[in-house]
Order: structure tokens, then sequence, then C-alpha cells
């Protein structure tokens, strides 16, 4: 979907930092950015995932918006999947044995 950090490299320049692949669907990321900056904001749960990545990590915090980006894709193709509400113990449950 085009969420995943991927490694640039050109001739000399190969200690570059990952960036966000621009490969997938831009619609996709555009929709996804602004939950993802309220999720990271409001919801506690991904405000701790969040300041994890950020000051544990070192992510930058675009990074680690990305990364929210990801964890709530997942979350929502796991909600069609089976066709029910949102389980907030479910997801965070599983999002926390991941981190």
């Amino acid at each position: 979907a085009g969420l995943d950090p991927r490694h640039f490299q050109s001739g000399t320049s190969v200690n570059k930092k990952p960036r966000l692949a621009k490969a997938g669907n831009r619609y996709l990321r555009m929709a996804l950015f602004m939950p993802a900056l309220s999720a990271s904001r409001h919801d506690p749960n991904m405000r701790a995932y969040f300041l994890h990545l950020v000051e544990d990590r070192g992510l930058k915090k675009i990074q680690a918006i990305c990364a929210v980006m990801r964890q709530l894709l997942h979350a929502i193709h796991g909600m069609l999947k089976t066709r029910t509400p949102f389980d907030s113990a479910r997801f965070y449950g599983a999002a926390e044995t991941v981190s």
C-alpha cells in the first residue's frame, strides 16, 4: 500500500536513512494521514505508540506517523475481513505485543 520505509541507495550515497516509499496508492496514503495524525494526538494507546517510536527508537515524527498509518490500515483490514466493529481491546492487545 506504499506505507513501508524503503532504503534508497545510489552510488556513494549508501548511508541514507530510509524514507517513505512512493510506490503504492497515493490516495490511500492521503486518506490515512489525517486520521493517523488525530489518533497519534488524541487516542491514548496510539499516542503511547507514537511517543515510543519518536523518543525510544529515534524515528522522525513523520516516520512515526507513517507507522501509525500502517497500524490503522491493519485495523481497517481486520474489521473488513471479519465484518466486525472496531474492538480496541483486541487491536491494542495485538499492537502491544508487536512493539
